[in-house]
């Protein structure tokens, strides 16, 4: 197939034109500063007299981080920390609209200053050039290191970067071990001095996974100061680089950036002509301000899809809930017994009744997972090739359960999980994309649960964050899309390869099927933290909560109500939704079904009415080209009284309006799945007010009442 993809050529829709970028360029200093287009955020950079540089970043007159250290150190080479004169500084701004291929709103404002300083260091005659480019928008801060093409230092290793977050006070904190091959661990919220990653590692750890030291943590980081605003740490467009981790000085409220390193002790092989991402801090007075800050999305390059026609965000059920209760199995043979087993998930006649109930309800996606071969040893951390994803079992008739759902306009989304394997993946890509055209299925959903193999690697290294952008590429060459789970963490390049629509990368709600669990607090934190860089593919809406149902010994339940579960489909964004419950449970309970069926996952705009990280989350969306909102709102452990006027709603309009909520007894733990829901109109000026019992929350469907005019229906 001809790539529809042109090498190097970036494809963007603008709404309206930027202004023209100027550049002021300036010799002979040692210092520099500028501010954000609103003069709220204000960047110092400045070299030392040993040459070193440095940054502060202050925000409404307050210093937030204070001589904090830049550079990279190098394998075999000069170090590129110290020994700098500023050559040039170049100053900039720019101020556009760009329209999403798909998103949390149509359009995006980008309006950001920029200053880029060239630094010049003399090493036995040659000159070695550093570029460190500095953008600020409103809300928040976004640098980067370049290696310009005419730097003099050719091909070369990375072993650290020095970068630092230096802050003059103790901050509160929201945050995950360091682990640099797995991101699901629960959020602890502590002060800076108090963390202790190896504490709640311990706890939660899988086998295989590691943790590097108790001071070690991941990003995104949420901060707050003792005035009462917040920040976030994280990292923008991360693209042949391993990922930021975070190194805390618990003694002075310093941080430094810690990347990922091979077997070697390498971390970053690079050449001139490339650049590091962007690390990135974001600012809000209001917590509730960091849920639409776009800093990260705007910091990514434009998409490289010319044609994006074939990227239909939408809603899919699966054959996948049912394997974590234990109900059935992803593997078709017992190798203890030799003989198949009774329980295999992923057989001909299960997947057409799933087929049937897509189709009947509206949804246009199926995922199937353990239908391929190799599932029986699929944990075998040591193999290098353990599946194949091409051949199914041999109760999965594959031509038959293609055409079927062909002919009830149902695509398959089929489960690529390579146990770590990736190698081996990458060998066997070809034939499985050409079998994907074969049947017209739209993408897959790929897993990576295992140590990485090239051995020595890991998740979140160099070589894995090339493989992943290989693949959203190759995808995106094939008309393809791709939902990745156990992958690292994203950092907004949804927006440069739109077919890489979600990703897991945390603590999923299938943790609640067989494990402790997710505390109630814990959606409420993921959107300030988790869902800063991208979309989350959580799989809501479970419906019977508690485990025991499907046996007497399981203790396990989901730590919510059955209301909060339909909200999250508002409040944890994602383009592909999954409706993640057992379709009999759903046939069982048809009214608040009604809601998952009703909401989308595309959106013309999003409103936040109030939020704060660990307790609640109120926001509202208006579905794309539709008049419609959507409301989603939640608690932790907390019973809160939801009290709002949908202003938001077109004034003197009225509405039909359906509410999901807990009912009067509702409670996450001892009376999880007691909801009510009524029905009646509103206008704009009229107040709602609705009890959110402990754990609970609350989803609203607003849907304008049609009127006559003139003879004819509006």
């Amino acid at each position: 197939m001809n790539s529809i993809i042109k090498e190097g050529k970036y494809f963007l829709k603008c709404i309206c034109i930027f202004l023209p970028t100027i550049f002021i360029f300036s010799k002979n200093v040692s210092a520099s500063s500028f501010t954000s287009p609103n003069k709220v955020l204000e960047i110092k950079f400045y070299l030392d007299e040993e040459g070193r540089p440095y940054y502060d970043f202050k925000a409404e007159g307050f210093e937030i981080i204070k001589k904090a250290r830049l550079g990279i150190n190098l394998f075999n080479q000069t170090n590129l920390d110290s020994g700098f004169v500023i050559d040039t500084i170049l100053f900039g701004e720019v101020n556009q609209l760009w329209a999403n291929v798909w998103g949390e709103e149509r359009n995006v404002k980008d309006h950001h200053n920029s200053m880029t300083v060239v630094l010049r260091k003399n090493i036995s005659g040659l000159n070695k050039l550093l570029h460190i480019e500095f953008r600020l928008y409103n809300d928040g801060l976004g640098f980067r290191y370049l290696f310009p093409k005419n730097g003099n230092h050719g091909f070369f290793i990375v072993t650290d970067e020095l970068t630092e977050f230096i802050f003059n006070e103790d901050l509160e904190c929201w945050w995950m071990p360091g682990d640099f091959d797995s991101n699901e661990y629960p959020y602890t919220k502590s002060k800076l001095s108090q963390i202790n990653a190896i504490t709640i590692g311990e706890e939660t750890k899988l086998d295989f996974r590691h943790l590097i030291n108790d001071s070690l943590i991941q990003t995104p980081t949420l901060l707050r100061n003792s005035h009462g605003a917040f920040m976030a740490i994280h990292e923008a467009a991360l693209r042949h680089y391993p990922a930021m981790f975070l190194q805390i000085d618990r003694s002075k409220s310093k941080i430094q950036t810690r990347l990922v390193p091979n077997s070697l002790g390498h971390c970053a092989y690079l050449q001139d002509g490339d650049q590091t991402p962007w690390r990135v801090v974001l600012y809000s007075r209001q917590a509730k301000d960091l849920l639409t800050n776009r800093v990260i999305l705007n910091l990514n390059d434009p998409s490289i899809i010319p044609n994006s026609d074939f990227i239909k965000p939408g809603k899919y059920i699966g054959i996948w809930w049912e394997m974590h209760i234990g109900k059935s199995s992803w593997n078709y043979w017992n190798s203890n017994k030799n003989e198949a087993v009774a329980n295999h998930g992923a057989n001909t006649k299960n997947v057409l009744r799933h087929i049937d109930f897509a189709a009947k309800h509206g949804f246009p996606y199926v995922l199937v997972e353990g239908w391929n071969k190799g599932w029986e040893e699929w944990y075998n951390v040591w193999k290098e090739s353990i599946f194949s994803f091409t051949e199914s079992y041999p109760d999965f008739d594959l031509k038959l359960i293609s055409d079927y759902a062909k002919s009830k306009n149902v695509q398959l989304i089929m489960h690529h999980e390579t146990s770590g394997a990736v190698t081996d993946y990458e060998r066997k890509l070809d034939s499985s994309i050409a079998q994907m055209h074969q049947y017209d299925y739209p993408g897959i959903k790929g897993g990576y649960v295992g140590k990485i193999i090239p051995r020595g690697e890991h998740h979140d290294g160099q070589w894995m964050v090339d493989h992943y952008e290989r693949l959203a590429y190759k995808m995106a060459q094939n008309n393809l899309t791709l939902n990745l789970h156990e992958s690292v963490r994203p950092t907004g390049l949804h927006r440069t390869y739109p077919n890489w629509w979600t990703n897991e990368a945390a603590r999923g709600n299938e943790f609640n099927a067989w494990s402790k669990g997710n505390p109630p607090e814990h959606e409420t934190i993921l959107p300030f933290t988790r869902l800063l860089g991208g979309p989350m593919d959580y799989t809501p809406g479970i419906f019977q909560i508690k485990m025991n149902h499907y046996g007497p010994n399981k203790k396990e339940q989901v730590h919510t109500t059955l209301a909060k579960q339909l909200a999250l489909y508002v409040t944890m964004f994602s383009p592909l939704q999954m409706a993640a419950d057992l379709i009999e449970n759903y046939e069982k309970m048809p009214d608040p079904f009604q809601f998952i069926k009703a909401v989308p996952t595309d959106w013309d705009s999003t409103l936040i009415l109030d939020a704060f990280p660990g307790d609640f989350i109120y926001m509202v969306r208006k579905a794309k080209n539709s008049e419609e909102w959507f409301l989603g709102a939640i608690t932790d452990e907390e019973e809160r009284i939801l009290e709002f006027e949908p202003s938001f709603l077109i004034p003197n309009s009225k509405y039909n309006i359906i509410i999901y909520r807990d009912g009067d007894d509702a409670h996450w733990e001892s009376n999880p799945m007691s909801y009510k829901i009524e029905k009646s109109t509103i206008r704009s000026k009229e107040k709602i007010k609705i009890r959110l019992a402990p754990g609970g929350g609350c989803a609203i469907h607003f849907a304008p009442v049609a009127q006559k005019r003139k003879g004819r229906i509006n």
